[in-house]
């Protein structure tokens, strides 16, 4: 038996599954808010995790993920969802120290492919340098499989996803593309190079983009995954100014920009498209390249808001990563909407 094939794909799986922008913030606003002088960083800033301060040098940096397989190797899709999980604690600027397993599979299944499943996730926290210490699981009619991450960070230099300051330039650091390209694979539609980019992204550890750019003065970060590259950097904006993007600057898997234009995006696009309709501005950006902006990720990149003056010599360090970055964009003065698209 070939363990390696024999994963059931649902029909939508990774960041893709996650529930709409707009669902999840009227749900919240319904949440009891806490008053807690020691929590820095709660649910109600649309951040990447919750950070908590023990002492004056210890904050801890909690978070959870998981999420439906979109591959059908169950080792590769262990590590996709590990890294996934892991890269909320390089956004909040922390390291990571300890890791739960979430699971849920069907009892019926081969625990073969639940056991590849764990070995991925495992390797994952082993390589971001944390201890995976147990966990929980459930039986369900659908694989699900994530992380409940703690990490650490100094309570003066955790990262927000919405302290941009005006000049800043905005750098991701893993191409777009993910969502639509392993979604097409499924049914033929994708070049087996291009699936291969994806699924090398989607393994890539955040960790390694974070600890060079956390060399330099880091202003704000939050990482791409299920609202897109247009959903995260929405939540990067507020009332004081506006992140103007050049489309043209923006690195994809290739062969996504023909997905797009034969029109074979995902759904997940689409919501992520009418949740922002009234905050982003296209002038001038064609409708496939609207559509990688707008395609949710799986384990995505950072997107990083760093002082202009340092944003060289910043690209030069990340140039020597496996994953290709590139300054997106510029934060500006506020104008008429969150994001302006060149």
């Amino acid at each position: 038996m070939d363990i390696k094939k024999i994963m059931k794909l649902p029909a939508c799986g990774g960041c893709m599954a996650k529930l709409p922008p707009g669902m999840l913030k009227e749900v919240v606003k319904k949440i009891p808010v806490f008053n807690d002088p020691d929590l820095l960083v709660g649910f109600d800033t649309s951040d990447d995790g919750a950070v908590y301060k023990l002492s004056d040098d210890i904050a801890i940096i909690q978070t959870l993920d998981f999420f439906t397989p979109m591959v059908e190797d169950p080792y590769v899709f262990g590590k996709i969802a590990a890294a996934n999980a892991l890269s909320d604690v390089y956004a909040m600027g922390g390291s990571v120290k300890v890791a739960l397993n979430i699971v849920c599979f069907p009892e019926e299944d081969d625990t073969a492919v639940l056991a590849e499943i764990l070995r991925g996730g495992a390797e994952k926290v082993q390589e971001a340098g944390g201890v995976l210490c147990g966990g929980h699981s459930i039986n369900d009619r659908e694989t699900k499989y994530g992380l409940s991450v703690t990490g650490v960070v100094h309570p003066d230099k955790y990262m927000r996803n919405n302290t941009c300051k005006i000049g800043d330039v905005i750098i991701l650091t893993k191409p777009l593309g993910v969502g639509m390209v392993t979604a097409a694979y499924k049914y033929g539609e994708v070049a087996e190079e291009d699936y291969q980019m994806a699924l090398k992204s989607m393994q890539t550890l955040n960790k390694y983009a974070f600890e060079a750019a956390s060399k330099f003065r880091l202003h704000a970060g939050t990482d791409v995954t299920g609202f897109g590259f247009l959903g995260h950097l929405n939540e990067m904006t507020t009332d004081e100014y506006t992140i103007a993007v050049e489309s043209g600057a923006v690195k994809y898997i290739p062969g996504a920009h023909r997905l797009a234009e034969e029109f074979l995006t995902t759904g997940g696009g689409q919501k992520n498209r009418k949740f922002l309709t009234d905050k982003v501005r296209f002038e001038n950006v064609s409708a496939p390249m609207q559509e990688i902006l707008l395609d949710p990720q799986t384990s995505g990149g950072m997107l990083l808001s760093v002082p202009k003056e340092d944003a060289a010599e910043l690209m030069k360090i990340l140039g020597d990563l496996e994953m290709p970055s590139c300054v997106v964009g510029e934060v500006q003065p506020r104008k008429d909407a969150n994001i302006i698209v060149y």
